[in-house]
């Protein structure tokens, strides 16, 4: 279809904002809102855009959101996109729906891993990037020459000369300002949306050619049953109108438009009409499906399916089978509850792939990376949810008779006295070195490609050697040729030997073994790992003994029991952790890890049979 003839829908600006994790796009859309008075702000009220709790918790976009803002007569249709790789998905999706990206680059650390696969995700699809350089506000900027950084970067991806033509704003979303020139005054946001309104192509809006919708993301309501939400390509769409709904197969069904809603602000609102160009939520279509096409009844043509980058790593689900399953306040305890909430997790998050394993009522979920199927379990877990994890696995290709694995790109930054710690450490686990340099901060800043298995557990071993001063940042970079054995866990567990609650005496006597994992009080049970044993071999503890009450008092005995602190255990620790034959035990109220087989005498078995195997 020939668009160069086709109309423009002047009104309308539809446009992403993309960037590296915190670097300030959910502030920046808090200041378009606030000066536009698209939202009213409470007194300490920021970063509206993330309404998920483990969003405000731990400050980052993990799902895209819509909202509208209205300036000289013109709609600016903005999507929030999150800015972790492993979150990738949500993005790729989205720039389906918009004519243009906002490029959010912080002033003071410049381009970074996110920031290039966000970027190449956009000049794939042809569009025209604003480069916003953020954070003014912070001290040590330097936007001069992060401005050369990024069109370097944009160079580095093959940008096109009208994508290299790119105008360049000035901001600081926290203070609400934006400017042009770096000698202008710091006023408003004025700049930042006149730029958008000039730079953006207003979407191609052709009311008479048939209806046209590309489904980019999925909702759910109980009342109304699945929600579509997506960009009107082509014709208009009124409410109780039947639809076409066109399978990524070719097939096609029907269904009937009983709702259709628009963002203004941060709210939806019903409307009887939505025509080409506009951003929209229409349910009545209960089959479909991420990718898909909805289209005019006559003539039902489905739009190019949206590409989403294949899972990386799996784990295996079930539900809870441990002597404590139901007595932490768990309300969805069987396997079938677990099914259907992943099956249903899986139909509006493209990222998540669920499979059935033959024989057992486990399941196998893939995703984009360990903070994405993180993120996964403590939602459910928050939903009440009791279920037990094994080890995150990598999910390897066969091409050509030759094995690949997903390689990660790493880029580490930190204190000059860490450098050699971090060099050693990750040169065991077989990474490259690509580049070492220093920064204008004084930092080494390193870049390393490494197989994304060998990451698995780094990040706790890396905040240790650095004292929590390191920066990390990872992003999937290819797969390449398996790299081989990997080293794996040194230490071994201490395992509880029977059921109870753990006495302050007993853990006293076995802190000194390793790192416990409760406290005095907890309850534990047989085969529940409570802590690490630095001697490199599992070792089965009793962590129930009481101190011997007798009469005689010795000079010296009685000292007060002193405990070091047990480990505060979370998710991602946790799957860290972990190895093949261990599991995390997750339900409302904690974290746990355990044997996958409770006894001695199975584990035993189980050794015997694998030597016997072998």
């Amino acid at each position: 279809m020939d668009i160069s003839n086709q109309k423009r829908r002047k009104d309308v600006r539809n446009i992403a904002i993309i960037a590296h994790v915190d670097h300030g796009k959910t502030t920046l859309v808090d200041a378009l809102l606030k000066y536009t008075g698209a939202y009213e702000f409470k007194d300490g009220e920021a970063t509206i855009m993330d309404s998920n709790p483990l969003e405000k918790e731990r400050g980052i976009t993990i799902l895209s959101k819509n909202a509208s803002l209205q300036y000289k007569g013109v709609q600016f249709n903005i999507v929030d996109t999150p800015g972790h790789a492993d979150f990738g998905s949500e993005v790729e999706r989205i720039l389906k729906m918009v004519d243009g990206v906002l490029l959010l680059v912080d002033a003071f650390e410049g381009p970074m891993p996110q920031t290039k696969f966000v970027l190449k995700k956009s000049l794939e699809l042809h569009l025209k990037p604003i480069l916003v350089i953020n954070k003014l506000d912070r001290i040590h900027t330097r936007p001069d020459e992060v401005a050369d950084m990024t069109f370097d970067l944009f160079c580095e991806l093959n940008a096109t000369d009208e994508q290299l033509d790119f105008p360049i704003v000035y901001a600081s979303g926290k203070d609400g300002y934006a400017m042009l020139d770096l000698d202008e005054p710091r006023e408003s946001m004025k700049p930042l949306l006149e730029t958008i309104l000039h730079r953006v192509l207003p979407p191609i809006a052709n009311p008479d050619l048939p209806f046209q919708m590309l489904v980019t993301m999925l909702d759910y309501d109980s009342y109304v049953g699945r929600i579509a939400i997506g960009r009107v390509f082509h014709g208009s769409v009124r409410v109780g109108e039947p639809v076409a709904l066109v399978k990524r197969d070719g097939t096609i069904s029907r269904g009937k438009a009983t709702k259709i809603m628009k963002y203004r602000g941060l709210i939806r609102v019903e409307v009887n009409e939505a025509i080409a160009g506009d951003i929209i939520l229409i349910s009545g279509i209960e089959d479909v499906e991420v990718g898909e096409t909805l289209a005019c009844v006559n003539e039902p043509k489905g739009l190019p399916t949206i590409k989403i980058d294949e899972p990386t790593i799996s784990m295996n689900f079930s539900h809870n089978t441990s002597p404590l399953s139901g007595k932490d306040g768990g309300r969805f305890l069987t396997s079938r509850h677990m099914r259907e909430r992943l099956k249903h997790e899986a139909m509006i998050n493209v990222g998540i792939k669920v499979d059935d394993i033959a024989g057992t009522d486990r399941l196998k979920v893939s995703g984009r990376g360990e903070l994405h199927l993180a993120i996964l379990i403590e939602t459910m877990r928050r939903e009440g949810y009791e279920m037990e994890v094994s080890i995150p696995q990598v999910i390897l290709k066969k091409i050509e008779g030759q094995t690949l694995e997903p390689v990660e790109e790493v880029i580490i930054e930190v204190g000059d006295e860490y450098q050699g710690a971090i060099m050693q450490a990750l040169g065991t686990r077989k990474a490259q070195m690509r580049c070492l340099k220093q920064t204008s901060s004084g930092t080494s800043r390193m870049e390393f490609i490494i197989a994304s298995r060998a990451l698995i557990g780094f990040r706790s071993e890396f905040l240790m050697m650095t004292r929590g001063n390191g920066i990390m940042y990872q992003n999937f970079l290819e797969y390449q040729t398996y790299k081989g054995d990997l080293p794996s866990r040194q230490s071994g567990v201490l395992i509880s030997h029977g059921d109870g609650d753990a006495v302050a005496y007993a853990l006293f006597n076995l802190q000194a073994r390793g790192e416990i994992f409760i406290k005095p009080g907890d309850s534990v049970y047989e085969g529940m790992i409570i802590g690490v044993n630095n001697k490199g071999s599992d070792l089965v503890v009793n962590a129930l003994r009481g101190k011997k009450l007798t009469n005689m008092r010795a000079s010296g005995s009685d000292e007060a029991i002193t405990l070091i602190p047990q480990r505060q255990m979370t998710i991602e620790f946790a799957l860290e952790f972990i190895e093949e034959d261990e599991l995390v035990e997750i339900t409302p109220k904690h974290v746990r890890l355990r044997k996958m087989h409770l006894t001695e005498i199975g584990r035993k078995r189980v050794s015997r049979s694998a030597q016997s195997v072998e």
